[in-house]
């Protein structure tokens, strides 16, 4: 590795070798080694003719060496953060968010945003799938009580945690998520017996609506949809639709996926720019749950996603939710919102929207397919399109043939056509 730090020295300006550009340098070095290994020699840096890498190394090495370098790279370096040695991952994060980069280094600013993400996947959103696994597992009649003492604990570890800014906003972060899911199960409770929302409710709905761009305020969207009250959804979806630009970045915490396309400049730029955690929500769009507990205050074709038939055991887990992307369930909504207010142009639009997301290259930014199809299928039928409907539905099969909602839909339809013949 000297050798290689030696000519990557030759190879670069003095000015680049300073602290707040490390990770830059380190590319550098790996980008000088890769080119060694693509060779096949590394030459000494002071004799010439000696090969370092002669009897050191087989050619099938040099060759997977290489390509694993070459990944390295091209994830920008976000390896480094997952080193525990030395606390060097820690470092390097430390190093990442709070060293003085120009707006114009891209690359910090795209691993500044891989960063953020992987804060939220790792840290945040898997723990909070992990309680509402364990919420969900229990009897629904001690529901309330498991997620009181779950809240009140942690509003005790946030009490010890006070000198840590970060932590603290992690465990307030998981109150806010666990205070939408109290308040929407309350909010289902009393649809189902048809009884008022009680203002301790709509107090934790307005704690709970800012942990990221769209997930709290689609849910209470949904509720109100549920509810009947149709001008106040088409009011908070209108809302939505604006935040929702295409600098927000749709994070899925349920199945521990990273990011699956590029991401954006503008969502990198945001997050280099801004050190403060509670700032990174604001370009956040986390998938929208629904746990079984929840069902009255989502739109009754979307309980079917609970239903699905059981194959492999470590899908058990799912079944007591179910989760969508944050877009899709946005014009879905919007499209039933406007077709109970009569409004057809703003329902036909969401149709299209929806219809374009599930149709072009959009398809690749979602983590649920087979639930943003089968919520296209269902708006096909709506619109007296069986045929389109059973298409759309057969798409979502593909996506994921097992586990799909969308076999009980086709069974459905096709029995309806056998029965109209």
């Amino acid at each position: 590795m000297k050798t290689v730090l030696f000519f990557t020295l030759e190879r670069t300006s003095p000015e680049m070798w300073t602290r707040p550009r490390l990770l830059e340098c380190i590319v550098k070095c790996l980008e000088t080694l890769k080119d060694f290994l693509s060779r096949g020699e590394c030459s000494h840096y002071i004799v010439e003719r000696i090969d370092l890498l002669d009897g050191k190394l087989c050619r099938e090495c040099q060759v997977c060496l290489e390509e694993e370098i070459r990944d390295m790279i091209q994830d920008d370096m976000h390896v480094l953060f997952h080193i525990e040695s030395d606390d060097l991952g820690q470092r390097m994060i430390e190093l990442s968010n709070g060293g003085h980069y120009g707006p114009g280094e891209n690359v910090n600013a795209r691993i500044c945003g891989k960063l953020v993400l992987d804060v939220f996947l790792q840290l945040h959103l898997k723990r909070l799938s992990d309680i509402c696994i364990k919420l969900s597992s229990g009897v629904e009649a001690d529901f309330e009580t498991r997620i009181d003492n779950k809240i009140n604990n942690l509003h005790l570890l946030a009490n010890k945690e006070r000198a840590d800014p970060r932590a603290l906003y992690f465990i307030r972060f998981l109150i806010m998520n666990l205070m939408s899911i109290k308040a929407s199960v309350f909010s289902s409770l009393s649809t189902q017996t048809g009884r008022y929302i009680s203002l301790d409710v709509w107090t934790m709905y307005g704690k709970s609506l800012h942990t990221d761009v769209t997930s709290g305020k689609l849910k209470l969207a949904s509720m109100l949809y549920c509810r009947g009250e149709l001008w106040r959804a088409a009011s908070l979806l209108n809302e939505v639709e604006f935040d929702l630009d295409y600098s927000v970045q749709p994070v899925c915490g349920c199945r521990g996926l990273l990011p699956i396309t590029e991401l954006s400049e503008a969502f990198c730029e945001f997050m280099f720019e801004n050190e403060n955690p509670k700032m990174w929500t604001k370009k956040l769009a986390f998938c929208v749950r629904f746990l079984r507990e929840e069902k009255f205050c989502a739109p009754l074709f979307l309980w079917y996603e609970m239903c699905r038939d059981v194959v492999y055991p470590s899908w058990r887990k799912w079944m007591n939710w179910f989760e969508v992307d944050s877009r899709p369930f946005l014009l879905y909504l919007q499209f039933l919102t406007f077709r109970g207010l009569g409004v057809r142009h703003r329902q036909l639009e969401a149709f299209a929207g929806l219809q374009y997301i599930m149709g072009s290259n959009e398809q690749k930014h979602l983590y649920h397919k087979e639930t943003s199809a089968n919520l296209l299928a269902h708006c096909h039928e709506l619109e007296g399109d069986v045929l389109g409907a059973l298409a759309v539905y057969r798409a979502s099969q593909r996506y994921m043939p097992r586990n799909n909602a969308a076999n009980h839909h086709i069974a459905r339809l096709e029995r309806q056509r056998i029965n109209v013949v």
